[in-house]
């Protein structure tokens, strides 16, 4: 008789059906999808960036396809946290996954308005995007600055009892001195990698591609580093990673595993297949299958340097 396999994880107090959820920005408020994949099967749903304000993002072209990846310069459009909490959160709070929240703030401030507003029924996490800039402190991202990144883990937490992940950048010098402040300010997970910043020049025109000039990299072109760093943060941290960059199959994702990610989010496959988080998640289940073990946390941080 088949061995039954438990995708099941717990991490930090949030409990999650599969190991993979989707990476906000790439999945919209879930509600998108739901005619290409059962919502009730997928780990979590990460929302798509949610600020103070209502914000119409960045002019002019938004997107452009790259080898093995994209660029996007989107700018956090998104129609505010009061219509959030008003008209979408309702709508999405009948499916059976976790609604994980990403919050951007222009000071930290903004972010512990943005944690306590989020308090509420509905919301299982919030996530903190601190790759945007610092307009209080003259244009640091706070994603690049240990102090900076400390501070705003720290006003989330005094303002909400929900599990608070960080979503650090990898465009910094030394990784692992940005998750350890972050871990010793009180986060609760970590998740990496945001975006590399890259940038494409149309050749006819002499003009960059983005109207933004540079943008995001995201995809498959990214997943070395992404790796690589979930590695990196694995031996200084005690506390879940969600490992995310450039996930496209089962395989990629017990890779994140295996160099030491809890669970993995996934992004840019969602363009091209909007069933990747649970094809992702069935490729797990078999590989656990065949491999003859019987829970997905015994693949957790299995690297074996010899």
């Amino acid at each position: 008789m088949e061995k039954e396999v438990s995708l099941a994880v717990d991490l930090a107090g949030l409990s999650l059906k599969t190991p993979v959820m989707t990476a906000s920005g790439t999945f919209g408020f879930g509600e998108e999808f739901a005619d290409f994949v059962d919502l009730n099967k997928i780990g979590a749903i990460v929302v798509k960036g949610t600020t103070l304000k209502p914000r119409s993002g960045n002019p002019g072209v938004r997107i452009a396809e790259t080898p093995s990846g994209m660029l996007n310069c989107i700018g956090l459009e998104n129609p505010g946290v009061d219509a959030f909490l008003t008209d979408i959160l309702p709508r999405i709070s009948k499916y059976d996954a976790p609604i994980i929240v990403n919050i951007s703030g222009s000071s930290v401030e903004e972010y512990g308005v943005l944690a306590r507003m989020l308090d509420v029924p509905g919301v299982a996490a919030i996530e903190l995007n601190v790759s945007c800039p610092n307009v209080k402190e003259g244009g640091i991202v706070f994603g690049t600055d240990p102090k900076s990144a400390a501070a705003v883990v720290r006003e989330a937490k005094k303002n909400t009892k929900k599990p608070v992940i960080i979503k650090l950048s990898p465009n910094v010098t030394d990784i692992t001195v940005m998750a350890k402040a972050v871990e010793e300010a009180g986060a609760d997970m970590i998740s990496l990698i945001n975006t590399l910043i890259g940038m494409a020049i149309d050749v006819k025109s002499w003009r960059p591609v983005l109207g933004n000039v540079s943008g995001g990299l995201s995809g498959p072109a990214v997943k070395p580093v992404a790796l690589r760093l979930v590695w990196q943060v694995a031996q200084v941290v005690k506390i879940p990673i969600i490992g995310m960059g450039g996930i496209m199959t089962a395989e990629d994702a017990i890779e994140f595993l295996l160099a030491g990610a809890s669970a993995v989010a996934v992004g840019t496959a969602n363009f091209v297949n909007p069933s990747a988080a649970q094809d992702v998640a069935d490729g797990i289940e078999a590989y656990l299958k065949e491999r003859n073990l019987t829970d997905v946390k015994e693949l957790v941080g299995q690297l074996k340097l010899k």
